[in-house]
């Protein structure tokens, strides 16, 4: 099994990691380890990118048209962008707003958050709130969040649609907007490409699926790949269900955490969570079992 240097060197090298690990016979990473080793390896080329002007038009073009929809829907007091990567769209969508409203978003990299969280300071952004957490088990409360967005982060986990549309769903408090590959849209080359690399599929039919009303579903036009074109499928919840003061929460349990002497405790879970220069790490696999944490006063 290759070490995180040799599969360092093997990216700086040009190779791509993905396939690479996954064509590791001797590994026994999962494959949320080897996406998340995959985009951490990355980590800066999104933000490098913006130097491009053609990249950084298409970008604005995007996130402008986000904070549209976002605007057509609602007045969100809260915002998040679950994948969060470098937060080239956030940031974007934030500034086109041009209303008060408080952000968040979380990513499976701390190396990408630790970037966005520069790349938002560079855009004088101070309303973001970030951390390290996973689709699978988001580390935020139920009804948390007024309008949640995705942004080809569910992406690279084909068939695993229907569990993270679950957890979007839950933390979900009046609009789900997905943008994500657009498959059923695409031609057949499209889609070829995409079960080579294992992306996600049928989102509309599984929302669908779990009773969810599903109020627009079709192909997004600001589209920077066309191999990999965009939909965008507009999920309402609207929940009447009270919106907690503390967003982030145990990914475990879903409740409230304590922050304490730099890190945040899960009295359900009985543990702590590290915040590793100023960002929470908020997957189930960060915690540290502390049942005395209660007893022992600093």
């Amino acid at each position: 099994m290759k070490t995180p240097r040799e599969i360092k060197a093997s990216y700086d090298n040009g190779e791509n990691i993905s396939q690479l690990l996954k064509s590791d016979k001797q590994s026994n990473r999962s494959p949320q380890e080897i996406i998340e080793i995959s985009y951490d390896m990355q980590t800066g080329s999104y933000i490098e990118a913006m130097s491009d002007k053609e990249t950084a038009i298409h970008k604005h073009e995007y996130s402008t048209e986000i904070a549209e929809i976002i605007k057509s829907l609602c007045t969100a007091k809260t915002i998040m962008e679950a994948g969060v990567g470098e937060a080239t769209t956030l940031g974007g969508v934030i500034n086109a707003l041009h209303y008060e409203t408080v952000a968040y978003g979380f990513d499976l990299s701390w190396s990408r958050v630790a970037y966005a969280k520069q790349w938002l300071n560079k855009l004088d952004i101070n309303n973001v709130n970030i951390c390290v957490g996973d689709l699978f088990n988001i580390p935020f409360q139920d009804n948390s969040i007024d309008v949640v967005y995705t942004s080809h982060s569910i992406e690279p986990n084909g068939g695993s649609e229907e569990v993270i549309l679950k957890e979007l769903y839950r933390v979900t408090r009046d609009y789900l907007v997905l943008l994500e590959p657009s498959y059923e849209l695409s031609n057949s080359q499209v889609r070829e490409r995409m079960d080579t690399h294992g992306y996600c599929k049928n989102l509309e039919a599984t929302a669908k699926n779990l009773g969810y009303e599903i109020i627009r579903h079709e192909l997004f036009p600001h589209v920077m790949n066309p191999l990999n074109p965009t939909a965008i499928t507009i999920i309402a919840k609207k929940s009447n269900a009270d919106n907690p003061t503390m967003k982030f929460a145990c990914p475990k349990y879903k409740t409230p955490l304590i922050e304490e002497n730099e890190c945040l405790y899960s009295p359900e879970a009985m543990s702590v969570y590290p915040i590793i220069r100023g960002i929470p790490c908020l997957k189930i696999e960060n915690s540290i079992f502390a049942s005395k944490f209660e007893e022992v006063k600093p």
